[in-house]
């Protein structure tokens, strides 16, 4: 396993939010924890990736971020995330579309931006923050810390399709 340990994250909050606010609002119109609830705590967005100067075609590598916890998919330092990796991307209802090329095709923000809906998978419809693991959408359990590969050597960590 790879990066800082710490005690298993709390999962999503996702209690108490406005019933299937998915299906029923447009993404700017989302409180701040609706928006936050749509991560469905894959882990994939966290993966260092490798984007083709030509072509533009975006790799995944199993390289995740210095701050990833491969046991909880998690953040160790959400919050503060800045902090440590400035250029952590915070995904909000005005920019997903800048980014969603880079993001995982299973990532609910990147879903929804397009007009589809949730993966039956997802917490939000099956109530189990598990069911992502479970699913075997996640990357728990298989990834290296960027501590651990030096970026020259990433290449050498990049998975076919998606991870």
């Amino acid at each position: 396993m790879s990066g800082p340990r710490r005690a298993r994250a709390a999962p999503i909050p996702r209690d108490g939010l406005r019933p299937r606010f998915w299906e029923r609002h447009a993404l700017h119109e989302l409180t701040p924890r609706e928006w936050e609830a749509l991560c469905d705590g894959c882990g994939k967005c966290c993966l260092n990736k490798l984007e083709d100067e030509d072509t533009g075609e975006v790799a995944f590598t199993r390289v995740a971020c210095r701050l990833f916890d491969d046991a909880t998919c998690g953040c160790v330092h959400y919050e503060v995330r800045h902090h440590f990796v400035p250029e952590c991307v915070t995904l909000s209802p005005e920019n997903i579309h800048l980014h969603a090329y880079w993001m995982p095709s299973t990532c609910a923000y990147k879903l929804l931006a397009e007009g589809q809906d949730l993966p039956e998978w997802h917490p939000l419809l099956t109530g189990d923050p598990e069911s992502v693991h479970t699913a075997g959408i996640s990357v728990r359990g298989r990834t290296v810390s960027e501590f651990e590969v030096p970026e020259e050597d990433w290449e050498d960590h990049i998975v076919e399709g998606e991870p």
